[in-house]
C-alpha cells in the first residue's frame, strides 16, 4: 500500500520562495507559460503551447472538471462594520447542484471574516438583479470549529441562490497574492473546461489550457476525460507540526464516472494528471476499488478515504489493474453510473502510487501538502527541479508556470 516515512522532517520541504517569484497576475495569453519538463531524469525548459511534443505515445489525460464559484460575500452592519461570509462547501441541501438552485433559503459552512463584530443577530444586503431588488439575510446558526453554519435567505422565490453568488460574490483568489480580486480574476482564475461549480480554489495546472492546446492533444490521439473534485480552502492549510501524524489534512468531494474508470483501465500505465486535485482524486479512486476487494458487500455509493488509509501496513499484492477491474464490474453490478466519495488522502513521502504516472502541475509552496506529493512522486529529485525553476525565472504558485512531471511505468506494477 504505503509506508509512512519515520523520523518526518518537515524542514526537508522547505525553500527559499523570494515574493517577486510569486505570479501576482496572469499572463496575457495563458498558454504563453513556461514549461518545465521531467523525463527520464532529465530537465528540459519550453513553453505551455508546446506540450504535445512531450507525449509521444497515445496519453489520457484527465482533467478537474470544477468551477470555482464567486465565494465571498461582503455585509455591511448598521454600524458600519464590514462582514466578509466565504462559502465553502452546503450543509443544506448538502448537495452542490440542490444548493445553487434553492430559491429560499439554504444553509452553508463558512468562514466569517470580522466575526467578533458580529456577535448575533443577522446581517442583511440590498441586491439588484435583472432590475428587482431583492434583500439577502444572513443569520449565524452554529459554530463549526473555526468556521460557522450560516443560513441564507431571500425574499423573491425566482431568484436562485447561485444567482446571488454571480451577482455580488467574488472570486476568492488565493490569500499569498496579497491583492484584492479584480475583473480580469473573473475569467482567468478559472479554467477554459471548467463544469460543475462548487471549488473555493481553482486547479491552477489547468489554467494553462486553451482550446486550441486541447484540441491539438485530441489530434495526437491523446484521450481527454474529466473527473470533478470541489477544491476546499483547506488546501491553503499550512503545516503547523514537524509530526505529520499531528496535521490534519482536509476533506473534499469528488465524482468520477464510470466511463472514466473504463477509459483508465484501457489505457492503464499511460495516465496523465492534470493538477494535485486530479491525482488526489486518481489515488482515492483505487483506495475506493481497495476497500470493495476486501469487502464485495459494499452496496452503497458514499464512500470516504481516510487521511492515511493509503499506508495500511498490510501489503496489498493485488495488481492496481486487477483492483479497478473489480471496482468496474462491482459499479456494473450495482448499476451505479458514478462514484460519490469524500477523501481526506493525504499524498506524502513513502506513498505508492497507483494510478498516475505523469502529473502536469504548477510550483508549489515550501512545506505545503502539495510539495509533498510532489516529492512522493518524483523523490529528492523535487530540489533540483525548483531550484532550476527558481534560477531560470520561472514563476510560482497559482498564477504562475508549470511544468510536466513523469514517473517510470514500472513503479505502477
Amino acid at each position: 500500500m504505503g509506508k509512512l516515512k519515520k523520523n518526518f522532517n518537515l524542514e526537508e520541504y522547505n525553500y527559499f520562495l523570494p515574493d517577486e517569484k510569486i505570479a501576482k497576475y496572469p499572463l496575457e495569453k495563458r498558454d504563453n507559460s513556461k514549461l518545465l519538463i521531467y523525463q527520464n531524469s532529465e530537465i528540459i525548459s519550453d513553453f505551455f503551447y508546446n506540450i504535445q511534443n512531450y507525449f509521444t505515445e497515445k496519453i489520457l489525460i484527465i482533467f478537474n472538471d470544477t468551477k470555482v464559484i464567486n465565494a465571498r460575500i461582503l455585509f455591511e452592519k448598521e454600524t458600519g462594520s464590514k462582514i466578509e461570509i466565504f462559502c465553502l462547501e452546503p450543509i443544506y441541501p448538502s448537495d452542490y447542484y440542490l444548493a445553487f438552485s434553492q430559491k429560499n433559503k439554504c444553509s452553508w459552512k463558512c468562514f466569517v471574516g470580522n466575526n467578533k463584530k458580529w456577535k448575533s443577530g443577522i446581517v442583511t444586503r440590498k441586491i439588484n438583479i435583472n432590475e428587482i431588488e431583492i434583500i439577502l439575510t444572513a443569520t449565524r446558526i452554529s459554530e463549526i470549529g473555526n468556521s460557522f453554519e450560516i443560513e441564507f435567505s431571500w425574499n423573491n422565490p425566482e431568484i436562485c441562490f447561485s444567482e446571488i453568488l454571480n451577482t455580488i460574490g467574488e472570486i476568492p483568489i488565493p490569500p499569498y497574492l496579497n491583492r484584492n480580486s479584480e475583473d480580469i480574476d473573473k475569467s482567468r482564475y478559472q479554467t477554459v473546461y471548467s463544469k460543475f461549480e462548487g471549488s473555493v480554489a481553482a486547479p491552477t495546472a489547468g489554467l494553462h489550457f486553451t482550446k486550441n492546446i486541447l484540441d491539438n492533444l485530441k489530434s495526437k490521439n491523446n484521450l481527454i476525460d474529466n473527473v470533478t473534485l470541489h477544491i476546499g480552502a483547506g488546501t491553503f492549510q499550512p503545516i503547523k507540526s514537524n509530526n505529520i501524524s499531528e496535521h490534519l489534512m482536509h476533506r473534499e468531494k469528488f465524482i468520477i464516472s464510470k466511463s472514466t474508470l473504463q477509459n483508465i483501465i484501457e489505457n492503464f500505465g499511460n495516465i496523465c494528471a492534470v493538477g494535485t486535485t486530479s491525482v488526489r482524486t486518481l489515488e482515492s479512486m483505487y483506495q475506493i476499488g481497495n476497500q470493495i476487494y476486501k469487502n464485495g458487500n459494499i452496496n452503497n455509493n458514499l464512500f470516504f478515504i481516510s487521511q492515511f488509509e493509503a499506508y495500511d501496513s498490510k501489503k496489498n499484492n493485488v495488481p492496481p489493474i486487477e483492483i479497478l477491474k473489480n471496482l468496474l464490474s462491482w459499479m456494473k453490478k450495482n448499476n451505479f453510473s458514478e462514484l460519490h466519495c469524500e477523501t481526506q488522502i493525504m499524498i506524502i513521502p513513502g506513498y505508492d502510487f497507483k494510478i498516475v504516472n505523469k502529473i502536469i502541475t504548477n510550483f508549489h509552496q515550501p512545506k505545503s501538502t502539495l510539495l509533498l506529493l510532489i516529492s512522493a512522486f518524483i523523490g529528492e529529485k523535487w530540489e533540483k527541479i525548483y531550484d532550476y525553476a527558481l534560477k531560470n525565472d520561472f514563476r510560482f504558485l497559482s498564477y504562475g508556470d508549470c511544468c510536466l512531471l513523469e514517473i517510470n511505468r514500472e513503479c505502477l506494477e
